[in-house]
């Protein structure tokens, strides 16, 4: 069977235009290792990132799409981390390995920083590969890399929930959905806001303890404080200016919020400081994390048979409609595509 040279390569060539090119398969180097990949799926930083909203400065063509989950077909002669049929997801951050951040770190964002997953095939460093657990299928791992790790960094590296503390997560996308079904499995009571009663509904399935419509309920952080009069430990904020307010309004003395996303952002909001203060709560930015916390993931995962919950399925020549459907806000859990 020839050796393939080749391969097919979604690219974004200019913001707002993603084309379907042919792309070189680079010859691997002593630690490279060559993945099949299977499934793909998105963040809404990947809608940022193609609608030019992450960065003007990224390097086009850039591949897209940051998260994924392949087999390996080949390994470099040094490799020793993974073997040929492995199952394998390729950490967000390539080179963040262990340790705490460093810009240095960040280089290696697969789908901003390089090129991303959503190609037949792709070379990986073998210290930027994951297996896959043996539980989840190529579509399930898929969701991990980003938006699961996203959670179980803010509610474990830096939040140290623990059986019995409350923790409040807006809305039902991959962070957010990530956050429950975690926080649910460490003991924790958990508090899930959501425009749609039917995915609350959806939530309250998940173990969702106390459920908030925000567009029935626009001051919701005083039902939060409702059902939690001291308000809760930790705070998976997605909103960012749209919703911090709030959040820190919901938090309790000495609480924990973690700074994830920016969802909210264009509806402003004017967030004062000084409740912050006052409360002596900690506002920590969470930026996806190491190999080393992933791996960790990983173990909880395991043991808790956790599975991802998969709103839709597209095929990769649906990644502009997969896109379009990321950004109105309809999914409930992740989006995942497929070759």
């Amino acid at each position: 069977m020839p050796v393939k040279t080749t391969t097919r390569a979604f690219v974004l060539s200019a913001f707002d235009k993603i084309e379907e090119r042919e792309q070189k398969i680079p010859a691997l180097g002593a630690h490279d290792v060559l993945v099949e990949m299977k499934a793909a799926s998105l963040n809404y930083r990947d809608v940022l990132v193609c609608k030019g909203l992450y960065s003007r400065n990224l390097n086009l063509p850039l591949v897209v799409l940051s998260d994924g989950a392949g087999s390996v077909v080949e390994t470099g002669a040094a490799v020793t981390r993974v073997k040929k049929g492995d199952r394998v997801m390729p950490a967000f951050f390539q080179t963040w390995i262990s340790g705490e951040p460093h810009a240095d770190k960040f280089k290696g964002a697969l789908g901003a920083g390089i090129d991303g997953v959503l190609r037949n095939e792709a070379v990986f460093n073998e210290d930027g590969l994951l297996l896959v657990p043996d539980h989840l299928s190529f579509e399930e791992a898929a969701t991990l890399p980003c938006a699961a790790l996203t959670a179980w960094n803010a509610l474990f590296e830096y939040g140290d929930v623990q059986p019995g503390t409350s923790v409040l997560t807006l809305g039902t996308g991959g962070v957010s959905i990530f956050a429950l079904q975690l926080a649910k499995a460490a003991g924790a009571r958990v508090v899930i806001s959501s425009s749609s009663d039917e995915k609350l509904k959806r939530a309250k399935e998940l173990g969702a303890d106390v459920t908030i419509n925000y567009k029935q309920t626009p001051e919701w952080d005083k039902a939060v404080l409702g059902d939690f009069p001291q308000g809760v430990d930790h705070v998976i904020e997605v909103g960012g200016s749209g919703t911090l307010d709030r959040s820190v309004k919901s938090a309790k003395a000495g609480g924990h919020i973690s700074l994830i996303g920016v969802l909210a952002a264009k509806e402003g909001g004017q967030f004062d400081p000084t409740r912050l203060l006052m409360k002596g709560a900690r506002l920590q930015g969470i930026f996806v994390g190491s190999r080393e916390m992933f791996e960790r993931m990983n173990r909880a995962l395991v043991a808790n048979r956790l599975r991802p919950v998969i709103d839709r399925t597209f095929k990769a020549e649906q990644i502009s409609e997969a896109l379009e459907y990321m950004a109105s806000g309809s999914h409930f859990g992740k989006i995942v595509v497929k070759f």
